[in-house]
């Protein structure tokens, strides 16, 4: 695995065209009392430098900042510290970045991506971008959570439900992730058994303050573990490689 950050501009030129560059994208959002607002974006890098060390990638610095945390979702804007882009600004951040890669002779370029709100704007500046790059470039998307099968799904939630991706927001997945690649920024003792209660089925602006709870916990994180991490990690790794032996071979 190499940092991009650490190369110098003769090393990256003498890889650019062979291999595989890989860009981390997360957010800036609340992530309740016992996680950092920089999860998302340490679960991407986490997964980018795992990929990276089985496919001898390139791991681009992150995009750290994501499209607006939606209230079911993330919490919204209701809690102080979660930093959001327009949906505009992000595509073009992300287009802009993929179009200097290109430009530079990059062929292989992948997107991991943490943050549920991100997916649409991502794919939106890939499309963009596919229009006019030159024959024989290709771009991939993945979300870890897409990788993960129902069997691991029963595994890990043993004892809660599974309320969703979307709910699943600084909850048993998102702990056990960061239990993983940052525990020493995990806080199982602020972590408590509150969960949004009624989930909406549409969108009202403005947000009522008393849709999420106080904590900005949307479902219940408790039996969250590293051992849980490294199952989900495993799984979406595997997953991971597995699209890009087939994508890039």
């Amino acid at each position: 695995m190499t940092l991009m950050k650490n190369m110098t501009w003769y090393e990256f030129n003498e890889r650019k065209d062979k291999d595989i560059v890989i860009l981390p994208v997360g957010s800036v959002e609340q992530h309740g009392p016992h996680l950092p607002l920089y999860t998302d974006t340490i679960i991407s890098e986490g997964f980018a430098q795992l990929l990276a060390d089985r496919i001898n990638g390139i791991v681009m610095p992150s995009i750290n900042y994501g499209y607006k945390s939606q209230p079911a979702s993330g919490g919204g804007p209701l809690f102080p510290g979660t930093i959001d882009l327009n949906g505009a600004t992000l595509v073009a951040i992300v287009k802009d970045i993929i179009e200097e890669l290109i430009r530079d002779g990059v062929k292989k370029i992948v997107l991991v991506n943490s943050h549920f709100e991100n997916q649409a704007f991502l794919l939106e500046a890939i499309d963009l971008v596919s229009r006019t790059m030159p024959e024989g470039t290709k771009i991939v998307m993945m979300s870890w959570w897409d990788l993960i099968s129902q069997e691991t799904i029963d595994k890990v939630f043993n004892e809660v439900e599974f309320p969703g991706w979307a709910l699943e927001h600084a909850a048993i997945t998102e702990t056990s992730l960061i239990l993983k690649f940052a525990p020493e920024l995990v806080h199982m003792d602020r972590l408590i058994d509150e969960k949004i209660e009624e989930v909406p089925t549409y969108q009202v602006y403005p947000i009522p303050k008393d849709l999420v709870p106080k904590s900005g916990l949307l479902a219940i994180g408790r039996t969250s573990s590293k051992e849980k991490g490294d199952l989900i990690a495993e799984e979406s790794l595997n997953g991971m490689v597995k699209i890009i032996e087939k994508e890039f071979s």
